[in-house]
């Protein structure tokens, strides 16, 4: 069942266009990851789909769920199910993590989950992160070193189970061990019932993620879309072939 369609998908950013016709669609169970240079898109990708009013969308519709989701606000695409792991968490003085996930979780599903459950499932989830409890006490993403930012977002991630996660790259900033941990846990957090999206430039990482499909975005555009080898292909020659097919298209 299809989670997201994108079709034909144009934005711009103070009157640069960085987006130029993004179609991509990803149905339940599946993981996609998308590859690029710096400056093509992805993270615009990210952020025109979870709603950044800095984004102006130009054309192009996109459907998640049977709903139009450019018609609809940040917390009505975030009650519908659609998750976005910042690559630049903020920090959040006087809201505990605690806090925040139980009201979190209270926004997304309508109801107000019990303390003592909540709180130990929450432990479990951070068990599986290599966090340790003494976090929910502390501010959001206050203090916090880089590698302790983005495991609290796959600590969210676990919480909401939204329908569709995009992680922007989750992965920069993290030392290897911090890697393994995370993509270990988003791979297990995939099922038939929900689709990810990661964003990424870091090959690496899928030592740890096992991807259904691999997209390379140039200037904007997926220029070619294809399986796991893909990756290794980007490993081995770089970014250069595909900045050529996509000059020798636009010619």
């Amino acid at each position: 069942m299809q989670i997201i369609k994108i079709e034909n998908l144009k934005s711009q950013v103070e009157g640069q266009q960085i987006l130029k016709g993004i179609d991509l669609t990803i149905n339940k169970g599946e993981i996609h990851v998308i590859m690029g240079p710096n400056g093509a898109g992805k993270s615009t990708l990210a952020n025109v789909l979870m709603g950044h009013p800095a984004h102006e969308v130009l054309e192009g519709t996109v459907d998640f769920l049977g709903k139009d989701l450019l018609d609809m606000k940040v917390d009505e695409r975030a009650k519908a199910g659609l998750f976005l792991s910042f690559q630049y968490p903020q920090e959040v003085p006087g809201v505990t993590v605690e806090n925040f996930l139980r009201t979190a979780k209270k926004e997304v599903s309508g109801i107000m989950p019990m303390m003592t459950q909540f709180n130990k499932d929450v432990k479990k989830q951070m068990a599986d992160l290599n966090m340790d409890e003494k976090y929910l006490e502390r501010y959001l993403n206050q203090g916090f070193s880089g590698g302790e930012k983005k495991k609290n977002e796959i600590l969210q991630m676990s919480v909401l189970n939204p329908k569709l996660a995009i992680l922007d790259e989750t992965d920069s900033g993290l030392d290897i061990d911090a890697i393994r941990v995370v993509y270990e846990t988003v791979q297990k957090l995939s099922n038939d019932n929900n689709g990810i999206l990661v964003i990424t430039h870091y090959n690496k990482i899928l030592n740890y993620i096992k991807p259904d499909f691999v997209h390379v975005l140039v200037d904007g555009k997926i220029v070619r879309s294809g399986d796991i080898t893909l990756a290794e292909e980007i490993e081995r020659t770089g970014y250069e072939v595909f900045k050529a097919e996509n000059a020798a298209k636009t010619v």
